[in-house]
Parts: C-alpha cells; structure tokens; sequence
C-alpha cells in the first residue's frame, strides 16, 4: 500500500476561473471572425502592447533581427535543431507507404499526405521558449508541410530576437510578432492579413489551451495541453540532491505545474524533501517553483519498484524519469506516459531542450490515450482502392449486395448490383422500374 509522505494541497483551477478563461476565449474568438485583423490588433494593444503597421515580419527585419544574436546562441539553436530533425527524420522513415492485392484483381494502398499548412505557436511572456520552434516546426517541415505560419508575442514591448532566430531556422514560411488567443485564433480561422491554417502546435498558457480546445474540429491540434508535469521514479540508488533539482527544474514551470517522486526508500524521499526545502530560496524561479511545490508536489513511498511502475501508470504523467538501478525496466513495465527519460545521465531538461525528441507531450492523464508530438501529426494516412478485373468486381458486388440489404441500404446494394451485371452476370430486377420512370 503507498504511503503518502507529502501530499499536495491544492487541486484544478477554481471553476470560477475556468468559466471565466472559457467565457473570455470565446468571445475573443467570435470577435476576431467577425472584425478579424482590427480585433486581432485591438487584443494585440491590449494583451501585449504590440500594435505594428504589419504583424508579419517581413525578410530585411528577420535578417536584421538574426544579425543581432549572439553567434553562440545562433550555433546552439541549428545543434538543437540538428537533433529534433534526425529524430523526426527517422520518424518519417518509419512510416511506410504500400500497394496490396488482397484479392485477383484488388488492389489496396497506403500513403502518408502532409497537410497543406500548419501554424505553431511559440509562447514568450516571462519565458521566450525558442525550444519550442525547433519542436513545432522542424517537426512540420520534416514531414513535408508546404506552409508553416509561427506566431510568437512580444515580451514586454521588445522583440525576441532568438526566438525569431530559431523560427527562421527551423523554416518557417512566415513569422508573426503576435500571441496569445488572437494569434491561434487568427491561424485557425483567418484574417484578411493571416491566411487559416489546418493544424495548431504548440504550447501556450491556459487562455491558449482553451482556444485551441474551442476551435478544434475547424482545425486540428496537437494536444489538449495542461501544466508541466514531472513524475520521477527512484529507488534507494537514487542521488537524492540530483532528485531534488530534478524535481524543481520542472516545477519553475508555473505555480501549477505537479512534481511528484515516488520511491521504494522512505531515507530517501526524506533527503529529497529536505534539499526541495533547502534548495527553493536561492531559485530565481522561486516565485514559480515554490507554490508549485508546496500545491501540487508530492512524494510516494512505496514496497519495490514493480509497485512504483504500477502507480506512475495511474498518475499518466507528462515526463516520467527513471532514476532506479534498473532503469530500462520501465520500457517493459510502463505503457503510460508522455515519453520516459531513463537512467541518471538522462533528465527532464534534455528534453525539454537539446535531445531532439519532441517536448510537446500529454498532459492531465491523456497519456492513457495518446502520445505527444510528432512527424506523424502533421502527415494524413490515406488509403485508396482499386478494382482492376470485372472478375474481381463482380465477386465484391454480390457481397456487398446481400451486406447492404441486411443493412437496408438499397442504394448501397444497386452499385454492387451494376457492377455484377457488367461483368455478365444477372440484370437486376430492379432496372426495368428505374428505367421506366425516367
């Protein structure tokens, strides 16, 4: 039986304010389709304090912007991006495409259709996440997206070169310096100034998420995303001080971002605990960190690790590190999760921003369902059929005669009726009423 050694003491968001984030999405929303790109400015002065003559940067300003990053930043975002296509690359190459006759005469395939146009959304606000256009769009690019629109807002007035720099590189097609709701909003559904896209990527703070929630089914989207979580799983072989910043370098994602340890040594969790304690007031990102700890943390105890890969399966967490003599056993014994981190060489952190495997991933238990971001998100498996012999199409149409007409779908079963008589076999007895009312 698990041992709650710290529990957290806070939940979801009050209702109150996610009526409040949905009631403030939606009429964002319907204002930008009916005023679009004057709506789009009004929330960009609002929100941002950004109203340009063009939200769209054009070519001489992404050059001149670029030219103003440190050439180690520069040489840091195309290793990054190195990384994130090589892994996508090998993603694409996974995904095969094929001809099958499953029958004399019948013949069935597969192919693998990039969408026309995606947009990523890159957040700034307190951090400028540039990470995030390697994952949204070297990812689209990789699986043969033609357009790739990328919005990121501008933080506190003032352009965020680097996070330009990284959307250029990455190849997107278009840059805009707008954020929040307007700029999903204006990709989803157009303006006069932003043509639609097909699918929406990236991550974004909850008035974003429930954007994306709102316009999907108009458009498609990578996730339903909620706050950072981290889950670590560790056993008496564990560092506790490297299980501690662990922990937190998660938790500075926001106030509501769970971090959870659970581990077979109760020595252990009591260490981690203690240097969670001793660690947080030195944090830069302790006003982030600290109530994210204090809410939403929590620490497991728990009789082996066969248990501990049991529980972390319930939780569905977002990232789930394995720091146990062992690591690679999760493979095997863990089905839920958002991606897995193995071993003490390995943290969190590489993934969120140097590996090159995708840092969109799900969130709030939709791990039980879903993977995260990938090449295959932007690429529609499509099939097509074809009947080459009258043979082979009068044997489907008799078939699909008598499937049809247990069905009660009569038409269904007169297009197989033709084709059976085209082949030689029998008129159907329904013709001669068809011809005669013509």
């Amino acid at each position: 039986m698990p041992e709650i050694l710290k529990a957290p003491t806070a939940n979801e968001m009050p209702g109150a304010n996610l009526a409040q984030v949905k009631a403030t999405v939606s009429a964002i929303i319907e204002d930008i389709r009916t005023r679009g790109d004057e709506a789009v400015a009004s929330y960009s002065q609002m929100f941002d304090q950004w109203s340009p003559s063009s939200f769209r940067l054009s070519p001489e300003e992404i050059d001149r912007i670029i030219a103003g990053v440190p050439a180690q930043v520069i040489d840091d975002i195309r290793f990054v991006q190195r990384q994130v296509r090589t892994f996508a690359e090998h993603q694409r190459r996974s995904l095969g495409e094929f001809e099958v006759e499953t029958l004399p005469g019948v013949r069935l395939g597969q192919k693998q259709v990039p969408i026309a146009a995606a947009g990523a959304y890159v957040p700034g606000g307190r951090y400028p996440l540039t990470a995030s256009a390697h994952m949204t769009i070297v990812t689209a690019k990789v699986a043969g997206v033609a357009r790739v629109a990328a919005c990121t807002p501008p933080i506190r007035g003032e352009i965020p070169a680097a996070t330009v720099a990284a959307m250029h590189l990455a190849g997107a097609d278009e840059i805009y310096l707008l954020g929040g709701v307007q700029a999903v909003t204006a990709m989803a559904v157009g303006t006069e100034s932003i043509p639609r896209v097909d699918l929406l990527a990236g991550p974004g703070n909850a008035y974003v998420a429930e954007a994306k929630r709102q316009l999907f089914g108009e458009v498609g989207i990578d996730l339903f995303a909620g706050p950072t979580e981290v889950l670590i799983i560790a056993d008496e072989t564990a560092d506790p001080f490297v299980v501690a910043v662990d922990l937190l370098s998660q938790a500075e994602h926001g106030p509501d971002s769970p971090a959870v340890l659970i581990t077979t040594s109760r020595p252990l969790a009591a260490a981690v605990i203690d240097h969670v304690e001793r660690l947080l007031p030195g944090m830069p990102t302790r006003d982030f960190a600290e109530p994210a700890w204090r809410n939403h943390g929590e620490v497991v105890l728990v009789g082996s690790v066969e248990e501990a890969f049991s529980l972390a399966d319930d939780y569905a967490s977002e990232h789930v590190q394995v720091l146990t003599a062992e690591p690679r056993l999760a493979l095997d014994r863990m089905t839920q999760y958002g991606a897995l981190f193995l071993g003490p060489g390995t943290c969190v952190s590489y993934g969120d921003k140097v590996i090159g495997t995708n840092h969109v991933l799900p969130t709030r238990g939709a791990a039980r369902y879903t993977g995260g971001l990938w090449v295959g998100k932007y690429l529609k498996t499509v099939t097509y059929q074809e009947v080459t012999t009258p043979e082979a199409s009068a044997a489907l149409g008799e078939v699909c005669g008598r499937a049809a007409r247990i069905e009660l779908f009569e038409g269904h079963a007169r297009s197989g009726d033709v084709r059976v008589a085209a082949a030689g076999g029998p008129q159907p007895s329904w013709r001669p009423e068809i011809e005669a009312s013509l």
